[in-house]
């Protein structure tokens, strides 16, 4: 396993619709690890495998309190939405900003395993918000699409002075 450098915010990358995975081999075993790994690490409870400039419709998530139940989701489709609820969420591409977003509060979900096995998901609550956050990912969305141009500008700009300031100072001779 190895931890994955996660692309930023406004970075293009993240713009980039996630293909379907059609090959079920050790190399998507391995990427499904790599992601688990680096959302554990960043800390985070989900990750989109086009975060890890990956574009493969891919995503992992563990929304337990005790990081216990990792889940993986390949190919995911929301096949039903019921309800709505408003989350105040946040994104390891968009760090130190949260946003209430308003989201299906129950979807059913169909996705694959890793091995390429089918399974359906009933979720709800934080499960619902973080699957449908990361399915955003793979279609190129992210949680700041649905904030005004100018919240997202200001965010933008938040985001940039933070790495101007995150940058190591050169030293001077």
């Amino acid at each position: 396993m190895a931890l994955r450098q996660i692309v930023e915010f406004p970075d293009p990358r993240l713009r980039t619709k996630a293909l379907p995975v059609s090959t079920f081999d050790a190399a998507l075993g391995r990427l499904a690890a790599d992601m688990l790994e680096t959302m554990y690490e960043a800390p985070g409870i989900g990750l989109a495998a086009t975060q890890v400039d990956v574009h493969l419709q891919l995503l992992v998530l563990d929304v337990s309190e005790e990081k216990n139940t990792p889940m993986v989701l390949v190919n995911p489709r929301i096949v039903e939405r019921a309800g709505s609820q408003v989350y105040q969420e946040g994104c390891l591409s968009v760090p130190g900003i949260f946003a209430d977003v308003e989201r299906a509060d129950r979807i059913r979900v169909e996705a694959q395993d890793v091995a390429g096995k089918p399974f359906v998901i009933e979720a709800d609550g934080l499960l619902a918000v973080c699957i449908q956050h990361e399915m955003d990912h793979l279609a190129g969305k992210l949680f700041v699409d649905y904030l005004s141009p100018l919240k997202r500008e200001l965010v933008r700009k938040k985001l940039e002075k933070q790495r101007r300031h995150a940058e190591p100072a050169t030293a001077s001779a």
